[in-house]
């Protein structure tokens, strides 16, 4: 690596070399061949330590502001010199990404063909905490989720077929790139996803406001599985019915708490009962 790295000055917003960036905000690369837009310094650098990793992710191009050019050099030491960087005035970036760019900082990165969930749990140490997400939509909760996991020491996330892609732009930027380093599979449904998990030893424990037992009193394990559900459904009935719960005490008058903020509350009491942090 070096930190001299040779950049390619972009002048044109129509320049074929930048095609993927364009019009960004519209036109998200979630679900093309793998790939995604990573934006923001954090997210850089998480893409540039995880680069060529287990995870099969890796950048195709990185495309930054040209005054910002410096602040980064050390990140963009990280990739490899066949990943080209592109700069550009905020004039031109701002016409490529259809957008202002305050943050002025993007990558597109791709991932290739993930590990399967059987492999994940093959690979998951023996003392681990896993999270399961079931059928969470929204972009943000995905992406605080993924945060809250990365910062409770979770060795891995599971989401469903019906989950949103973490990948989304926005989800990897809320998770400040933690999506890029919790080990994650997505695929099939909830019960056999949490099958497999038990069937490797893991306890399964789903999160919901008529919980049997207070979040603190779930039970000690080597392996624990917590599962989420999505805002307002909450967890399946076949989740429920065959799996112990557990809640979060908190002052009458509300529902419930936002998934994401419950996952982090739940992620510390375990992870802390538990010594997985």
């Amino acid at each position: 690596m070096t930190t001299n790295r040779q950049t390619i000055a972009i002048t044109d917003p129509a320049d074929a070399r930048v095609a993927a960036y364009r019009d960004i905000r519209e036109r998200d690369l979630v679900g093309r061949q793998g790939r995604f837009v990573a934006e923001g310094t954090v997210v850089l650098r998480m893409l540039a330590a995880h680069h060529g990793g287990a995870q099969g992710f890796a950048a195709e191009s990185v495309l930054v502001l040209e005054n910002r050019v410096a602040g980064v050099a050390d990140i963009l030491a990280r990739f490899p010199e066949d990943v080209p960087v592109y700069t550009a005035t905020s004039e031109v970036l701002d016409a490529i990404a259809g957008f202002p760019m305050h943050r002025g900082v993007l990558a597109i990165g791709r991932r290739s063909e993930p590990p399967t969930l059987a492999a994940q749990i093959e690979a998951l140490p023996e003392r681990a905490l896993v999270v399961v997400a079931a059928g969470i939509s929204n972009h943000d909760n995905i992406g605080s989720i993924f945060r809250n996991a990365a910062g409770f020491g979770a060795s891995l996330m599971v989401l469903d077929e019906t989950c949103c892609d973490p990948l989304y732009r926005k989800a990897l930027r809320v998770s400040v790139g933690s999506v890029l380093s919790v080990p994650y599979v997505r695929e099939g449904t909830t019960l056999a996803g949490l099958e497999a998990l038990q069937a490797a030893g893991f306890a399964v424990w789903g999160l919901s406001p008529s919980g049997e037992c207070e979040i603190g009193d779930v039970d000690q394990a080597q392996r624990i599985a917590l599962v989420l559900g999505t805002e307002g459904e909450g967890l399946p009935q076949a989740v429920m019915q065959r799996f112990r719960t557990a809640r979060i005490a908190q002052a009458p008058g509300l529902d419930s708490l936002n998934v994401a903020t419950a996952s982090g509350i739940a992620l510390y009491s375990i992870a802390i009962r538990n010594g997985f942090i």
